[in-house]
This record gives structure tokens, sequence and C-alpha cells, in this order.
């Protein structure tokens, strides 16, 4: 018997390739010369923070990754069933079990063959491509480089469309970036189409804080990654071990605010800037949110775009939510 042909695969570049440097100086000298003094936590995901970050979805305390799954496992088959989608378009580069059990339910439904995965980085997208060319042979992948602020309304359409972003990363975005991005996918939306979004829901302040400030520390570790990435592209003398990681619930903004505290006075050179940063004993560098939701805001801050959920799954402790959301027309 012969094996199946391996299923197709390009990849494409949607906006001229841009120098990150840039931007990280940019936006570090920005931020630290803020104040409060803030980071980005887009610059956590060198090498070494996305195999730390890896390390935190399989922690005990980070209950997230588990309850998606879970969503998924139970009901993948009603997600692809409501929109019936002829292309499925994966917001990030994914080849984790939640992107196969969607991708195998569409094989299921048999509505659609082609997947568009879209990321920043072109080596996510081709070992993502890779994977799941190898898994998928009846599978048309179209791989997408380009950055969510400009490019995404250039994705291209062949059909009834699903959109996947999930993982909890809208709650890394404060509300004005969750309407912007809300109205920024409406407009890749027409009648028919859907957007699965995961969101963690609002629990008690024990649970959602350990989920952040593990008893491994490790993400302490992948929170302070970033002055290591700082150090090493812009010639800085960060002390990594001066600083202490700290997660906190702010109920006002329902959101796990997460910054690094100094443990002492310091002159932090940054050669590559020509700056040098006075921090307090004790000031914080503020460098990651994440936000929980309840079913009401996010249908609050949807309809502002024009979307609205038709359906929301849980998982069995309703820890965490998978919300359809479509478009609707006054």
């Amino acid at each position: 018997m012969t094996s199946p042909a391996r299923s197709e695969s390009n990849i494409r570049r949607l906006s001229p390739e841009v120098d990150h440097s840039e931007d990280l100086a940019m936006d570090v000298r920005a931020g630290l010369s803020a104040s409060p003094k803030t980071l980005s936590s887009k610059y956590f995901y060198d090498a070494r923070g996305s195999a730390l970050f890896e390390d935190i979805t399989r922690l005990p305390e980070y209950y997230l990754t588990r309850a998606e799954t879970e969503i998924l496992n139970s009901y993948a088959d009603e997600m692809i069933s409501a929109i019936e989608p002829q292309e499925f378009v994966e917001l990030g580069a994914g080849h984790s079990v939640k992107t196969r059990l969607l991708i195998e339910a569409l094989g299921r439904a048999g509505s659609g063959t082609r997947y568009v995965p879209f990321d920043i980085s072109e080596s996510a997208l081709i070992e993502a491509a890779q994977h799941l060319g190898d898994s998928f042979p009846w599978l048309e992948i179209e791989s997408l480089i380009g950055d969510f602020a400009n490019d995404l309304t250039q994705i291209t359409r062949v059909g009834r469309r699903l959109v996947k972003f999930l993982g909890s990363t809208i709650g890394n975005f404060r509300t004005e970036e969750r309407i912007a991005f809300y109205c920024t996918v409406a407009t890749m939306l027409e009648e028919g189409d859907g957007l699965l979004l995961g969101v963690d829901l609002v629990k008690d302040e024990d649970t959602l804080v350990a989920a952040y400030n593990d008893s491994a520390g490790v993400t302490a570790e992948f929170n302070k990654n970033i002055l290591q990435v700082i150090n090493r592209e812009l010639d800085a003398d960060f002390d990594v071990d001066a600083f202490e990681f700290i997660a906190r619930w702010d109920a006002d903004c329902e959101c796990v605010s997460m910054s690094l505290k100094g443990n002492r006075d310091m002159e932090v050179t940054i050669k590559g800037l020509d700056m040098v940063v006075h921090l307090d004993e004790g000031e914080e560098i503020h460098d990651e949110i994440s936000c929980k939701f309840t079913r009401e805001k996010v249908e609050r801050e949807a309809e502002k775009a024009g979307l609205a959920i038709t359906n929301w799954w849980t998982d069995s402790e309703e820890r965490y939510a998978v919300a359809l959301l479509r478009p609707f027309h006054e």
C-alpha cells in the first residue's frame, strides 16, 4: 500500500521584513523612562523564554492549558459544525494538541481542507507546517508571516472562515487593545464566519495568583528572562538575581498584574541605548498582565465590534471558557 501524499504547504510574507531590534530598543527606552517603569511581555519569547513557557503549561498550578484542552476534547466537533468552515485561520502558529483536535474535527466534518497559520515568527510557522503536514496529508497549509497590527486584513479569503485565537492570549491585552483586536477581526469575518476565543474566567484570588506565582518558580524565571534579552540584545548590565518576581490580583481591572521588584538601589547601564536607568530599592518594573473574564465582559467588549457570542463552552470546573463569536448586523 502506498502512503498518502504529503499535504501542500507554502509560506508568504504579508508585509516587508522589519528589524525587530529597533522595536526592542524603542520600547525599552520608552518603558524604562516612564513612571511607573514598564517592559513589554512580547519580548519574553526568545528561544529560552519559549521553552520556559512550555514548561509553565505543564505546571500543576497552571490549569489554563489543561482546561482549554478538556473543552476542545469535548466540543471540537460541535465547534466545527457550528460554522462548517472551508478554511481554518489560526492566529499564532500552532501544532499543539489543541490545534490538532480542531483539525481532526475539520477532517471529520469534511467542510474544508485549508489551514492558515498566521504568526510573526517564520521559524514557528515552518515548524508548525512540518508537524501538521506530516500528520494530516489532506491539509492545504498556507503559512503567513505578519503582525496583528497591520496584516490580519490581508489574509486571502477562499470561503467560510473559522478564526482561532485560543490560549487566553486575549488576556494579555488591555481593554482598549482588546476592543481594537475585536474590530480588526470583525473585518476578517463575513456572515456565517466565526471567531473561537479562549478566555480564562474570574475566580478565587488564590487560584488565580498561584497559576502565575508557581511553587517551582518557573513563571518567575520566564518573566526575568526579559532582562536577559535586554542584556544580550542591548548590551545592558541588569543583575537578574537582584529582582524578585511579583504576581498580584488587581480586582479593579480583573487582572493578574506581574512585575519585577528590585531588592536594592541600582544603576543599570544599557550601552546599546546610551542610557543609564536608576531603580530605587523596592521599585517595580511592570511587565505583564493576564486579564480574566466573565461572559458578560466578553459580550460587552465584543459587541462594540459588531460581534456576538453564539456559543459558550466551559471545562467541567468552569474555570475557563471557549466562546464562539459571530458577526451581527443591527
